[in-house]
C-alpha cells in the first residue's frame, strides 16, 4: 500500500500504523483531540514545530519524516548523501574501521533496504560461491543468504534462521512503512528449504535460547556457528548514516574461534 502524499494522510496513515487512537497521540503530544482531528482532515495546517513533535512521538523514521514536513510545506531535516560521497569520507572511514577491526571475524554494513555496503574480508570469503546473478546491480545481503542459489545450501539450520530473519523484516517493515521492505518480506517467505536442513528446533530447546539466533555454516573446517549483533550511529545527521546497520558475527563455540583464526592467516590483508 503506497502511503498517501497529503500531511493529513500520512499522519493518519501513521497514527494507525503505531495502533494509536487520536485521543491517544493528541494526549502523548500535548494537543487537543479537536486539532489533531483538524489535522488529519486537512482543515488545519502544522506548523513545523508540531510536524516535528508528532514524527517524534509517532517514532517515525528520519527519511519519512522528511517527507512528512515537505507535505506540509517546509524543508526537509536530514540531508542524504551517497556512502561514496566526498563529504562522507570520515563517516566511511569509521565504518571500515570498525568493519576490519572485527577480524578474524565476519562484519558487513548495509541499508535500510540491507543492501551491502561495506564488508571485511572474512565476510567477503564466506560469501563467495553464490550464483553471479545475486551479485550484479545493489548486493542484497538477505536474498544472498536465503536464496537458493545463495549461501541457503550451506545454512544447516535454514529454517530457524529464515524464522529469525523473517520476524526480525517483519517488524522493520511494519516500523518503517518502507514497500520494497514488504516486498523483501514476500520474497523471502517463499524461497524453498534446501536439501539436508535441520528440522526447525523450538526456541527453549536451542542452548543460545533467549539471547540469540545461532547462523550455522557449512565449510570445510565443520560447521561454522555464529551469534549476531547490530551496531546503529547513535545521533547521525544524514538519512543514510541513520538507516546505515553494522552487522558483526562472532563465534558461537571454540571450534569456530579456531577456524576463523586459521582462515584469517589465508586472507589477504
Amino acid at each position: 500500500m503506497s502511503t498517501p502524499q497529503t500531511f493529513a494522510g500520512q499522519l493518519r496513515t501513521w497514527r494507525n500504523r503505531r495502533r494509536l487512537s487520536q485521543l491517544a497521540l493528541a494526549s502523548d503530544a500535548g494537543l487537543s483531540q479537536r486539532h489533531l482531528s483538524f489535522l488529519e482532515s486537512g482543515k488545519a495546517r502544522p506548523s513545523r514545530e508540531m510536524v516535528e513533535r508528532l514524527a517524534l512521538h509517532l517514532d517515525i523514521p528520519p527519511r519519512e519524516t522528511n517527507a512528512l514536513l515537505v507535505s506540509a510545506g517546509f524543508a526537509p531535516t536530514a540531508g542524504e548523501r551517497p556512502i561514496d560521497h566526498p563529504e562522507m569520507r570520515a563517516a566511511l572511514a569509521v565504518i571500515e574501521t570498525i568493519l576490519e577491526g572485527h577480524a578474524p571475524h565476519p562484519a558487513l554494513a548495509v541499508d535500510r533496504q540491507w543492501t551491502l555496503l561495506r564488508a571485511n574480508a572474512t565476510a567477503r570469503f564466506l560469501m563467495a560461491g553464490v550464483a553471479p546473478a545475486l551479485l550484479v546491480g545493489p548486493v542484497n545481503v538477505l536474498r544472498i543468504s536465503l536464496h537458493p542459489d545463495g549461501l541457503a545450501p550451506r545454512i544447516v539450520n535454514f529454517r530457524q534462521w529464515r524464522a529469525h530473519i523473517v520476524h526480525r523484516l517483519s517488524a522493520q517493515a511494519e516500523a518503517s512503512g518502507d514497500p520494497q521492505l514488504a516486498t523483501l518480506l514476500d520474497e523471502i517467505r517463499a524461497y524453498p528449504v534446501p536439501p539436508g536442513a535441520l528440522p526447525y528446533q523450538p526456541p527453549g530447546r536451542d542452548p543460545h535460547a533467549g539471547i540469540a539466533v545461532p547462523l550455522q555454516m557449512a565449510s570445510e573446517a565443520g560447521t561454522l556457528s555464529f551469534l549476531s549483533t547490530t551496531t546503529v550511529f547513535g545521533t547521525p545527521v544524514d538519512i543514510l548514516l541513520s538507516e546505515l546497520v553494522i552487522e558483526s558475527f562472532f563465534p558461537a563455540d571454540a571450534e569456530t574461534a579456531r577456524a576463523m583464526s586459521a582462515l584469517a592467516a589465508t586472507l589477504p590483508q
